[in-house]
């Protein structure tokens, strides 16, 4: 039973331009207060199954339109969406458990970005051409877009990483079957709302809610379903390689990190303090990028740890619709308490809490006292072969540890099967190169984080993912290329 009368809010999927009601439903929580807030579709087989036949069928004319065309489409979803931002930022910090502030200042404007970007990017590809003087032959390329693409987001930035999936995917002229996270799909629900009016052709996006092992499945083993991009964890990044193999699909995975955070002696720590703090707790730590493996040089060692701690005790916890709040509730009570294992396993191991869970005590609003909340938690004197320093937590929790050597720091920060992201910080601009250059991280940030340039590639090594996506890497992803050769 609910505590307050609020109706609960009832999502439908959106296929072939209307929504449409789902026989059986899940119960998605509102993470700051514990309770049952909305209802989700528990879509399977049948629910993707027409939305595949909506999207092949309004393939053939999407596709044909020029690229100024869709372009022109996707600015106007992004002026429609931004004309909302407020509403759609209340809505992902409900759903969500971030704070309203990033939610704000982050997803919402990203998602609108997104859809800009895309929408000016298709326009200034060219294809490639070659001569053969010799033989009497010119070569050159063609693309063409591919056809329905799945697409399937997590729970951590809804909106954002769906839309960073969706507008490259139909920029291109493909249409999209698209799978949000259970825990969190209010957002893209309220996109599909303003589809029709942004000019969206019907059947060209789809959304279909419902969980990873229902919905999700059956979009990925659809035999006409060419393209799967995928962000989340790499367990089920396994499993979806696994089942698209028999249908040889086309992959685009981005799968998190355990990123590393660099602090040479040589470091300004009046700027790499807060913007590690940011690294480490922004979004309850709950963003593929966040750095949960700081490694001090020795000799700035003690120093950083007593400010850096000093400083997290500042960051205020509570109910995410107050504005002056830094970190609001975590996804769900399971996440939650996995995240509070990795405590409890660092201190069993010997590691030091400095500050957060189990040591500081945290005082909650009276609403909010059964939502999934953590204090930001600091973690010294920690193995690097512990699970705190090998496994990826995604929660506001970091591990601090010492090194003496460049030597030594590269190869230690290797040293996990991760390989995402990581952020360096030092003064010397030749250190600040060769470290870079050494480190297994699809991105590295030199004293700054989370700056991005969509123009360029976004994904990992190792176990962080495969592929790439930007203006060009999404592009290549988004469509097939044909090589002709013609004699004259």
């Amino acid at each position: 039973t609910m505590a307050h009368a609020e109706a609960l809010l009832v999502l439908e999927n959106f296929i072939a331009g209307k929504f449409v009601p789902c026989s059986s439903y899940i119960d998605s929580y509102n993470p700051s207060t514990g309770d049952v807030y909305c209802r989700v579709p528990d879509s399977g087989k049948e629910e993707v199954e027409a939305a595949v036949k909506a999207a092949k069928a309004a393939f053939p004319i999407w596709s044909s339109k020029s690229p100024l065309e869709r372009s022109q489409i996707l600015n106007k979803l992004a002026d429609l969406i931004e004309h909302d931002l407020e509403a759609f930022a209340q809505a992902e910090s409900k759903d969500q458990g971030k704070t309203i502030t990033f939610a704000r200042t982050v997803d919402i404007p990203r998602a609108v970005y997104n859809f800009r970007f895309f929408a000016s990017s298709i326009l200034h590809h060219t294809t490639e051409c070659t001569e053969m003087a010799s033989v009497g032959c010119v070569h050159y390329t063609s693309r063409a877009p591919v056809g329905v693409a799945g697409l399937i987001s997590p729970w951590n930035l809804p909106l954002y990483l769906l839309t960073w999936k969706i507008a490259p995917a139909i920029a291109c002229g493909n249409t999209v079957v698209a799978k949000p996270s259970e825990m969190t799909s209010v957002t893209a629900w309220m996109m599909c709302k303003l589809l029709e009016k942004a000019g969206v052709p019907h059947g060209v996006v789809n959304v279909v809610f419902g969980t990873g092992a229902k919905a999700g499945e059956a979009l990925v083993c659809h035999p006409d379903v060419p393209l799967i991009s995928f962000t989340g964890s790499t367990l089920t990044a396994q499993r979806i390689t696994e089942k698209s193999a028999p249908h040889c699909k086309r992959l685009s995975l981005e799968l998190g990190g355990k990123n590393p955070a660099i602090v040479f002696d040589d470091a300004d720590l009046s700027q790499c303090i807060p913007t590690t703090l940011r690294s480490s707790f922004a979004n309850q730590g709950e963003i593929c990028l966040c750095t949960s493996r700081i490694f001090v040089q020795r000799g700035i060692y003690s120093e950083f740890l007593k400010r850096f701690v000093a400083e997290a005790k500042k960051w205020k916890v509570g109910n995410p619709s107050d504005p002056t709040v830094d970190v609001g509730a975590l996804i769900s009570k399971e996440h939650l308490e996995k995240v509070r294992s990795y405590v409890k396993k660092a201190q069993a191991e010997g590691a030091r809490v400095l500050c957060g869970e189990g040591v500081d005590s945290l005082a909650l609003p009276t609403g909010n006292q059964k939502g999934y909340f953590m204090l930001p938690t600091v973690i010294a004197e920690v193995k690097d072969e512990s699970s705190c320093m090998q496994e990826e937590i995604f929660g506001p929790v970091t591990c601090v540890v010492a090194f003496d050597t460049e030597d030594e720091v590269i190869e230690r920060a290797n040293d996990v099967k991760y390989g995402l992201a990581a952020t360096v910080w030092s003064s010397n601009v030749g250190r600040v190169h060769r470290v870079a250059r050494r480190l297994q991280s699809g991105l590295v940030w030199t004293n700054c984080w989370l700056i991005r340039d969509l123009n360029l590639p976004f994904g990992g090594m190792k176990a962080s993912g495969i592929g790439r996506e930007g203006a060009k890497d999404s592009y290549e992803f988004f469509t097939e290329v044909k090589t002709i050769t013609i004699k004259h």
